[in-house]
């Protein structure tokens, strides 16, 4: 007899109402593979807002709450069979911790937004939550759910490129080249606001994922970093542009840029790894496609799909579709709600295998933080802080 399909796991949602990009993005990712079920949700401070996304979500209306803490409240009364299992975070940053804790500690599995938290003290704090709790919790670093960018990690980790020499990655992006926070721009306004954003703007809305991106794939630490960092737009309070030289703990150099008024750039993420055997470069605009560069041997592209050639097993499990048949943005944060609902399934705590979690957040706060600190300061290199 066939074994009846595991059933899905309960999904809550907190932000993400109508006119929120992300909040979309999260519900329909984590519906592609059927793992995953919407079950109840409090997506807007504007009450009608909050209906109708929840009523277009199919909600019933007395599981569309009028706030985060009546959510986990009202979810918590709920029958075992009933009630979420894991809540989404997507809100501002300055709300992540917050929730984060809450639900965790009513004895929930988190799946975050990032940057994890305002500040490195406060993703500390939360995560000694996690610890405690036996939950897991998950950071939305949706560009390494990518199959291409698993297949880079495993090249390097085979030493297909030999000792790894130099890292160049770079995200720009153009959409804040104008002040869009004064011509009623909702996430800019909110992006560009210290008290809800956080100390930095483009270092920690984008410039995170250009780091994260450099240390999974490379499997290097960054360890020491020179930065400096610009606000172009008139009357901006945070950073839009930014460019970091780093060193790394295993003997790699590199350079990190993110910015967000390059004029005429959408999402541009790209990264070039070299070593002494070899050198890789992808782009995430172009995400099937790996470019690799062999010593002494003539240049080749992988492709991604489930019929192509010389692929990895880590980037196969990822992939849906045979070659020529993209898959995107979509799938790659698909592939983190499948491995998180797998997690949840095998009543992991801390961490999924395969997904950003606790660790990520705290690097990508460290990162932040040092940018911040190495802008104001004097010395030429300032060390990133640990995080153990």
């Amino acid at each position: 007899m066939t074994p009846l399909p595991a059933p899905r796991v309960r999904m809550g949602m907190v932000g993400g109402g109508e006119g929120a990009f992300i909040g979309k993005v999260h519900r329909l990712a984590s519906a592609l593979d059927g793992e995953i079920e919407l079950v109840c949700g409090a997506f807007s401070r504007d009450a009608d807002n909050n209906q109708r996304t929840g009523a277009l979500c199919g909600l019933a209306s007395a599981r569309i709450y009028p706030d985060w803490q009546a959510l986990l409240e009202g979810e918590r009364r709920l029958p075992d069979e009933e009630r979420m299992e894991m809540l989404v975070i997507a809100t501002p940053n300055h709300l992540h911790v917050p929730i984060a804790e809450e639900a965790l500690q009513a004895g929930f599995h988190v799946m975050s937004e990032k940057p994890a938290a305002l500040s490195l003290a406060e993703a500390r704090r939360l995560s000694h939550t996690l610890n405690a709790s036996g939950r897991l919790y998950g950071l939305a670093h949706t560009y390494l759910g990518y199959p291409m960018v698993w297949q880079a990690r495993e090249m390097v980790r085979n030493g297909q490129l030999g000792t790894l020499r130099k890292i160049h990655v770079e995200y720009p992006q153009g959409w804040l080249g104008d002040a869009l926070e004064t011509q009623g721009n909702k996430q800019a306004a909110w992006r560009t606001d210290p008290a809800l954003a956080g100390a930095s703007g483009c270092m920690a809305d984008i410039g995170t994922h250009a780091f994260g991106l450099a240390e999974f794939i490379s499997g290097h630490t960054i360890s020491e970093l020179c930065a400096v960092l610009g606000t172009h737009a008139e009357g901006r309070r945070l950073d839009d542009d930014g460019d970091v030289l780093f060193r790394t703990a295993q003997g790699a150099s590199g350079t990190l840029m993110a910015s967000q008024v390059c004029t005429g750039e959408e999402n541009a993420l790209k990264i070039r790894l070299y070593g002494d055997q070899g050198g890789l470069e992808w782009h995430q605009m172009e995400p099937s496609s790996l470019i690799h560069r062999g010593l002494h041997a003539p240049l080749r592209i992988l492709r991604a799909g489930i019929d192509q050639p010389e692929l990895s097993e880590a980037a196969r499990q990822r992939l849906r579709l045979p070659g020529g048949h993209p898959e995107g943005y979509l799938e790659a944060l698909a592939n983190l709600y499948r491995d998180f609902a797998a997690g949840i399934r095998r009543s992991d705590s801390g961490q999924a295998a395969g997904v950003p979690g606790m660790t990520e957040g705290l690097h990508g706060m460290a990162f932040i933080e040092t940018v911040i600190a190495s802008q104001h300061s004097e010395r030429k290199w300032t060390p990133l802080p640990a995080i153990d």
